[in-house]
């Protein structure tokens, strides 16, 4: 076994080995050691990398043109940052989501890995600090309590670009539905009784309208996590930062990305602020809820095949029992169900964090990004996944669905109008007791002609609002 190699750095605690090869350095390392929390690490999520990374990058600049880096440190850790957004060292961000300390060992992996880069460029050694130092140079102008949230906040950005993309694909293939499936007829249902007709192409176009809905509250809420506190340093005065650092480094951000990135106007009222989060993890919920009964409601569509509704039918997946033989679950909305339940639950532990701040910083925050980043992630992969292997492939059973409309009580609601609201009661509850059907008593009570009632109990005229 090839025996690993190591150098030797240190810090405010002491010395520390450090793989010879790594780019991140001893305060990474200690987060290594002291972290072992969860199964989610930084470099999971490429999104996130590539947010520091311009953070960092955006930083260099702006303390390039206001004089307070060296040309020639800031051009390499222009580029060195340049690289971690490209994701070429995505593998030297092993740090635990899950951390104390308010995201120190975040910003500290992206400076020791930006600076240990830099210094390669620079024709120097990894962890030759005097000449590119992680902390003096890397992070000039900047704390974790400014440069920490602004990555999370760009990394929400960039990923509610995706989960928008999927949700939009989502409501394109429910909404297809809606078209193919627009002529078939069936019974509509309040409280799990039956109701009054539709189609089934009413309903599932208004299920891609419900979660339409969500793309625009996706949107409403992304805005406000475009105001970034990048210049603030430790509690929003500004200590150590040049003037003017904060509105140019906003702006070089925002060149870089192409999103448009704002500095906040009060910088102390930022830094501990995290109502941003709150609302946009809220809308998250808010989607998750909504999915989560859409696939309540197709479970229920497809429930039987023989004993059910069995009103459509979901693609079989898998099957569905180790002991019933023929059984097959509806195993992709029963996965979606879940997913929308951890993303819930993901909403209380943020709102708890939130609440959890105490003066001029919340240290909470590594609680408040690991949620918000795994509640996108499992909502993005699991709508893809029930847009592909569900939604597509659904079919109606169009037969079964028309002979429920016909044989439904629901429809006597249609009669209202025509013989009165205490008639129609009546002949319910007489095709209730006897089995008999609506259209035949309200013949034998002579309450309408034949013409009349077929043209008010045709299907289609209960489709729609009409004179009466």
């Amino acid at each position: 076994m090839e025996k690993k190699e190591f150098r030797t750095e240190s810090d405010l605690l002491g010395e520390l080995q450090v793989p010879l090869d790594a780019y991140y350095g001893v305060q990474t390392q200690r987060a290594i050691n002291n972290y072992k929390i969860s199964v989610n690490h930084m470099k999971d999520f490429p999104d996130y990398v590539a947010a520091i990374g311009y953070v960092k990058w955006a930083a260099a600049l702006a303390n390039k043109e206001l004089g307070a880096l060296d040309p020639e440190i800031a051009d390499a850790i222009c580029k060195a940052s340049k690289e971690v957004t490209e994701g070429k060292f995505d593998d030297q961000f092993p740090v635990d989501m899950m951390q104390g300390g308010a995201g120190t060992s975040v910003n500290m992996n992206a400076n020791e890995v930006i600076a240990n880069r830099a210094l390669e460029l620079l024709g120097h050694q990894k962890g030759e600090y005097q000449y590119c130092s992680p902390n003096d140079h890397v992070n000039c102008a900047q704390s974790t309590n400014d440069a920490y949230p602004t990555a999370f906040r760009y990394t929400f950005v960039r990923m509610n670009r995706k989960l928008e993309a999927a949700l939009e694909q989502l409501v394109s293939a429910l909404r297809a539905k809606g078209v193919e499936f627009n002529s078939i007829i069936k019974m509509g249902r309040t409280q799990l009784q039956d109701a009054v007709p539709m189609t089934s192409g009413q309903e599932f176009t208004a299920f891609a309208d419900n979660l339409e809905e969500e793309i625009a509250n996706l949107e409403r809420n992304v805005v406000l996590l475009k105001e970034i506190n990048m210049g603030g340093t430790a509690i929003g005065t500004g200590l150590n930062a040049v003037p003017g650092f904060a509105e140019l480094c906003a702006r070089k951000m925002s060149e870089l990305t192409g999103d448009e990135l704002i500095p906040a106007p009060n910088l102390v009222e930022a830094t501990p602020d995290t109502g941003a989060y709150v609302s946009y993890s809220g809308a998250l919920k808010r989607l998750a809820v909504k999915l989560s009964k859409t696939c309540n409601d197709l479970r229920l569509l497809a429930s039987g095949p023989r004993c059910g509704l069995h009103e459509i039918n979901l693609p079989p997946m898998a099957p569905g029992s180790s002991i019933m033989p023929g059984k097959v679950n509806p195993v992709i909305p029963e996965v979606t169900n879940q997913v929308c339940f951890k993303v819930i639950g993901n909403d209380y532990a943020v709102t708890f964090a939130a609440e959890a701040g105490q003066l001029q910083l919340n240290v909470m925050e590594p609680v408040i990004a690991e949620c918000i980043i795994e509640s996108i992630t499992w909502l993005t992969n699991a709508i893809n996944t029930l847009r592909e292997k569900c939604i597509e492939g659904i079919t109606v059973n169009k037969e079964h669905c028309e002979k429920m409309v016909k044989n439904s009580i629901g429809i006597v609601t249609a009669l209202n109008p025509y013989i009165g609201y205490k008639n129609s009661t009546k002949i319910a509850k007489e095709a209730l007791a006897t089995g008999g059907s609506v259209y035949d008593i309200v013949l034998e009570k002579g309450l309408l002609t034949k013409e009349r009632l077929d043209e008010i109990l045709d299907p289609e005229n209960m489709l729609r609002s009409h004179n009466l």
